[in-house]
């Protein structure tokens, strides 16, 4: 009886970490290198910014990263997440332009880029970037995120 209760005790806790790890954060983690980027300082640094919604903290952690990593696309998506925020979409656009020319499916860049195209007035590159990431992931968080964002922003009109 004891080892039925140990095995529930597991799997509950099995559970529980998979639903955490389930859960929605407030920027979807959509990084492409998530290995190589949890031995980068500043790119934790930044993430955690993010999560603090600390954007300039962001912006110069992420700034920090690309200097010494031109070719890291999920810093490029970050930096340009962190400017959107700060309503600096020239340097978003930037930022979210050189992370899809390291990785043309970058599912965050996709999906930010929407959003930020949105937010200043573009739907129709809003809908590129949708079309784009239809064909990377039809099923996937970001482009349900940006199909539904694009949704709301016509039913508004």
């Amino acid at each position: 009886m004891k080892t039925l209760s140990l095995k529930k005790i597991v799997l509950a806790s099995v559970a529980c970490a998979c639903s955490a790890m389930l859960m929605p954060s407030y920027a979807a983690d959509t990084e492409s290198t998530p290995a190589r980027n949890a031995q980068i300082d500043d790119f934790a640094v930044g993430k955690k910014a993010i999560d603090d919604k600390k954007w300039q903290q962001a912006v110069d952690s992420f700034t920090k990263v690309v200097a010494k990593d031109a070719k890291n696309a999920d810093a490029y998506n970050y930096l340009g997440f962190a400017n959107r925020w700060l309503n600096r979409y020239p340097e978003a656009f930037a930022a979210y332009d050189k992370a899809l020319a390291l990785d043309p499916n970058h599912k965050g860049a996709l999906n930010y880029s929407g959003i930020a195209y949105l937010k200043s007035g573009q739907k129709d590159k809003a809908q590129a970037q949708l079309t784009r990431l239809q064909s990377v992931c039809a099923g996937c968080e970001e482009t349900a995120q940006l199909s539904k964002a694009l949704a709301d922003s016509t039913a508004a009109k």
